[in-house]
């Protein structure tokens, strides 16, 4: 029998319907307090989450199994193709929820079961200070993936936020690094990423760092195995994955982790230049002209000899001319040595000490770890707090019930 088709705003009444006393600053920073939550009325079906059969067929490692009723969930802070992405706390952590969206099809479903367990499979293999940290995961009563919430914004907003003004170009060039540092541990782990873009790149609280996220599209590489083509998203997509000529959308096709470099190029670029990508095209006019008229955006004018040479190496029309991972380490290494740190501005009017030692402090200690830690260990008022998170055991668990 089926399930009455559920309204928008159900998810976010289900996700509220259970209170607990936990108060958590938002990755995004917004300092928004989370919406009254309404009382569902009624039942409320399962699937309007995730999936609602069993889930017992799906092997997890059991070091990586969080128990549902100590996982609490607060607002969304993001949407992708596989599922949405909620704030709050596993004990005293703060993390990120990730629930996978339903299907509409039993097909579908097994596609979303071998994502799932694919996706918990690599974050837990790989760790890297530039990668997102895997807290665990929960296949009862939905599938959920849970990591480290990490309070900064994504580089996209970041670069947004400053235009048209650019990065310092030791700024830019640590940034790469740290994208090419977290692919190399994926290459290493024979895992490609295959959706590189700013929107999957996190700034950490001090915004001195870049963290990579979202393995929703990432997999094994395989050198018989053939592979989705066109996966990623077109503005960053290697000419390679897209070809309208021989290929329809979901066809398989061979290529090599070379699809990162590719698009770790066309990031770098836009740290370089923060601009747009291909700016006046659409999407797929972008991945058109990529792919078809080898084109690629133009090279900011006074770039070092060595950023010219990754650019163009790692955007290569030919996979296998294209830089690995290791050796942009190593460039992007040897060239950061010799480039001036930036200054901070900070002011040091000698008629007014104190006020500068206070503004410099304040500077300084904005975002800092510390700062952090203090900001979500403050419970608040009690009944602030309630309307913040639910139980993610309790709130799931209730509603599949009136299922059975």
């Amino acid at each position: 029998m089926g399930h009455k088709e559920a309204k928008p705003d159900d998810e976010q009444r289900l996700l509220l319907r259970k209170h607990t006393s936990i108060k958590l600053r938002s990755q995004s920073s917004s300092g928004k307090v989370a919406k009254e939550p309404c009382n569902a009325t009624g039942p409320l079906a399962a699937s309007s989450i995730g999936c609602t059969r069993d889930l017992e067929h799906i092997h997890l490692d059991r070091r990586w199994i969080l128990d549902p009723n100590v996982l609490c969930v607060g607002s969304k802070i993001g949407e992708g193709a596989h599922g949405k992405v909620y704030e709050g706390r596993y004990h005293d952590m703060s993390v990120a929820i990730k629930v996978m969206r339903k299907a509409a099809t039993s097909d579908e479903q097994v596609k979303l079961e071998a994502q799932f367990t694919r996706e918990v499979a690599m974050m837990s293999r790989v760790q890297h200070k530039n990668l997102v940290k895997f807290i665990g995961a929960c296949k009862h009563p939905v599938m959920a993936i849970t990591t480290e919430l990490l309070p900064g914004r994504s580089l996209r907003k970041h670069l947004l936020s400053l235009r048209p003004s650019r990065l310092d170009l030791h700024v830019a060039v640590s940034f790469a690094l740290d994208i090419a540092c977290a692919m190399e541990c994926l290459h290493e782990n024979g895992i490609i990423h295959r959706d590189l873009k700013p929107d999957n790149l996190l700034l950490t609280a001090d915004q001195k760092s870049l963290k990579l996220v979202d393995f929703g599209l990432a997999r094994e590489e395989s050198l018989t195995e053939m592979m989705t083509a066109e996966t990623g998203t077109y503005r960053w997509m290697a000419p390679e994955l897209y070809s309208t000529v021989t290929l329809r959308l979901g066809d398989k096709k061979y290529y090599s982790n070379k699809v990162d470099v590719y698009s770790f190029a066309i990031v770098l670029w836009e740290l370089l230049a923060n601009k747009m990508p291909f700016e006046g095209m659409s999407n797929l006019q972008a991945a058109y002209a990529a792919a078809f008229k080898c084109e690629r955006p133009e090279i900011p004018d006074g770039l070092p000899d060595s950023l010219v040479y990754i650019l163009q190496s790692c955007w290569s029309e030919d996979p296998n001319m294209r830089l690995s991972f290791s050796q942009v380490v190593r460039m992007l290494i040897s060239l950061l040595s010799t480039l001036p740190s930036p200054q901070p501005c900070i002011s040091t009017d000698s008629s007014s000490p104190k006020l500068s030692s206070r503004l410099k402090d304040a500077i300084l200690n904005v975002g800092s770890p510390s700062q952090i830690k203090d900001d979500l260990s403050d419970t608040g008022s009690p009944a602030k707090s309630k309307r913040r998170f639910s139980c993610f055991g309790q709130c799931f668990a209730s509603d599949k019930e009136q299922l059975m």
